[in-house]
């Protein structure tokens, strides 16, 4: 029976997407992987489509149920949010300048097969981008707290059922079939043949910062609330996979919130809540490994680091930057472009040297991303003397 559960779980299908992914993308012609590519599209609009209504069916009824408590966790929320992104950022700097100086690093980014572009198109539009979605449910979730609108707090809480149905049966359904078709296109362009092992060295180092600093976040999770956060992170291995698959925090939202509702410790309100408001707004794994970079990248360009009073400019503006950033494939070094070309000077070549390294560990650090998430979960619920079975609602 074991078995049989463990190869009908999400866990072993992502794996298998990504293993089949792979194998397709190295043996497949020109027409296949047009074809392939033109499902990935169309799947990751789909479930594009889905994230804005995951944050309005879920965040918008979480604020109602907390009522009074709704400001004080929100903000404490975002607080947590952006200590986390400048404390990563600060341990990825600390370690850049003690490791990159003793790594010898060279650029020879190797160039891979284009995919040629598809005659079929789909595209599905969201109703709505993801930060107005976020704005749009926090706002009214509020509006509904002050107004005390009953007839609204009972149409989120059915929209919230109605949601979580289209989940649970659309999206966790097609997600291996998306992470599959990605990885067929990365494995059919090169990437993962002939471009990572460049850069292996430091994907490397910045993967080991990314379970440092998971580590550390569960760990004051842990005494925070006075749990054992594995009763979190215990089960976020199917968000994890997901992430590595799909590098957008927001195309993995539903399955943190599936690895999140199966932990005993999380306070219910905050977890539905908190979980997909860290999808868009805590970006910690990226942060870590975008300061990490682009010290690599001054490294390589200019045979130095970057000023100490730059590095520490830009470390305090990219924590804003990424609480703004939307939670998709390179949306915080893409949102930070800016900072990268003023504060650290860098031209287009060192923008695009940036780009191409983000995006061969884009899915690590999403992954970094969502896992963590749980833990500010898990210290919000602390905080707020939530934890199911103690304190006040013992």
């Amino acid at each position: 029976m074991k078995k049989n559960s463990f190869f009908n779980s999400l866990v072993f299908k992502l794996i298998l997407g990504i293993i089949i992914g792979i194998l397709v993308g190295s043996l497949a012609n020109e027409p296949t992987i047009v074809v392939i590519d033109s499902v990935k599209r169309v799947i990751g609009d789909l479930i594009g489509y889905i994230v804005p209504l995951i944050i309005l069916g879920f965040i918008t009824p979480a604020i109602v149920s907390l009522k009074e408590s709704a400001g004080k966790v929100l903000s404490v929320t975002l607080a947590i949010c952006y200590i986390s992104s400048i404390g990563a950022a600060t341990m990825s700097f600390l370690a850049g300048k003690a490791i990159i100086p003793n790594l010898n690093i060279a650029s020879n980014v190797g160039a891979g097969n284009a995919i040629p572009e598809s005659i079929f198109k789909l595209s599905i539009a969201p109703i709505m981008p993801v930060m107005t979605a976020l704005i749009t449910s926090i706002l009214f979730g509020i509006a509904v707290i002050v107004t005390k609108s009953n007839t609204w707090e009972n149409l989120l809480l059915e929209l919230n059922k109605i949601v979580l149905f289209i989940v649970n049966n659309v999206v966790i359904k097609i997600l291996p079939i998306y992470i599959a078709t990605t990885f067929a296109a990365l494995s059919y362009e090169g990437v993962i043949i002939n471009e990572l092992p460049v850069f292996i060295k430091i994907i490397l180092i910045v993967i080991v910062g990314h379970f440092i600093w998971m580590a550390l976040m569960y760990s004051l999770a842990g005494a925070m609330s006075k749990t054992n956060p594995k009763e979190v992170f215990g089960h976020y291995l199917p968000a994890y996979l997901t992430a590595v698959g799909t590098m957008s925090s927001a195309a993995t939202l539903s399955v943190a919130l599936e690895c999140a509702r199966k932990s005993k410790t999380l306070d219910p309100k905050i977890r539905d809540f908190a979980i997909p408001l860290c999808s868009n707004t805590h970006l910690c794994g990226s942060v870590l490994t975008e300061v990490f970079f682009v010290m690599t990248v001054s490294q390589i360009l200019n045979g130095k680091l970057p000023d100490t009073s730059n590095m520490i400019m830009f470390i305090l503006l990219l924590g804003i930057f990424a609480i703004a950033a939307p939670g998709v494939p390179g949306g915080t070094v893409v949102a930070s472009l800016g900072l990268i070309t003023s504060v650290l000077g860098f031209n287009d070549t060192g923008t695009a040297l940036m780009l191409s390294i983000f995006a061969l560990q884009d899915s690590f650090g999403t992954a970094c991303n969502v896992t963590t998430d749980g833990a500010i979960a898990l210290m919000v619920t602390g905080i707020f003397n939530k934890v199911p079975g103690k304190g006040k609602d013992k």
